[in-house]
């Protein structure tokens, strides 16, 4: 008679089988249609975690309906350690998002941020020049500043405006380098100006291939983005964590059968 851990473990790993083909085609989709470097590199990661759900629901499969033990033990050794990394990663992504916070503006909508406000690990990210370049690629291909630039604002509408960390710190200068607006993504500096409290006043331009994306106001804006994003997939992973315990204590239970059920080949037996 077939268990019913088995019968629940074979169920879970036949939809987490239809889920690893549509995450397949959902990158394989992605990488034929991809026109920038931003792009293929989104679709490697979806690639590979639909391969491995796919190979890892197989492996549940067999495991749980063709009563192989040996398979269920390895599926359930492969899961111990997804679950350990698991564990590890939402700690982590909690501890070094755990620093930094936009910093209220007076009279102004939006928010204004602080490289040495984040993580030290976060910071060495973004100050890494090869990293940097990538990044600051993906924010052009993505037109951020260019859709910000297209609103056509009065000054009052824009300082009242709730800009995005990466609009805030990559497509205006700094509130404090007191530049003329003209436009969301025109500033006009003050004739001879040069400033010495702030590099990023320096780092300011006009040429909006160049905006301020090489400010640190900027990498700012970058951080505080992945820290919203890190803070929401870790809190995905905690539920993902404790399916992931139930799956397991299910399997373990599946495998248990399996070896009661070889160690007596024969209902006779029994």
């Amino acid at each position: 008679m077939v268990r019913v851990s088995n019968g629940v473990l074979g169920a879970l790993n036949v939809a987490a089988l239809v889920l690893s083909v549509a995450v397949l085609g959902a990158g394989l989709w992605l990488g034929h249609r991809a026109g920038t470097d931003c792009e293929r590199f989104l679709q490697r990661p979806i690639v590979a975690v639909g391969a491995f759900l796919l190979v890892f629901s197989l492996a549940g499969i067999a495991g749980s309906c063709c009563r192989s033990s040996c398979l269920l033990w390895l599926y359930l050794l492969a899961m111990f350690l997804l679950i350990l990394l698991l564990f590890c990663f939402t700690l982590f992504a909690f501890l070094v998002t755990n620093k930094g916070a936009g910093w209220v503006v007076s009279g102004r909508g939006y928010k204004e941020y602080r490289l040495g406000d984040y993580s030290h690990w976060l910071q060495k990210r973004v100050e890494n020049d090869a990293n940097w370049a990538k990044i600051r690629s993906c924010l052009q291909d993505g037109k951020v500043c260019e859709s910000l630039g297209r609103r056509n604002q009065t000054l009052d509408q824009f300082i009242n405006d709730n800009l995005s960390p990466i609009q805030s710190g990559c497509c205006k200068p700094p509130t404090a380098c007191n530049f003329t607006y003209q436009t969301e993504t025109v500033w006009i500096k003050p004739i001879g100006f040069n400033s010495t409290d702030n590099p990023d006043c320096n780092t300011w331009s006009n040429d909006q291939t160049a905006l301020c994306y090489d400010c640190q106001s900027c990498k700012a804006g970058v951080l505080a983005n992945l820290k919203n994003d890190w803070k929401k997939v870790a809190t995905v992973n905690i539920i993902i964590l404790i399916f992931l315990i139930v799956v397991y204590s299910i399997g373990c239970c599946a495998f248990r059968n399996n070896r009661q059920d070889n160690s007596y080949p024969y209902p006779g037996w029994k």
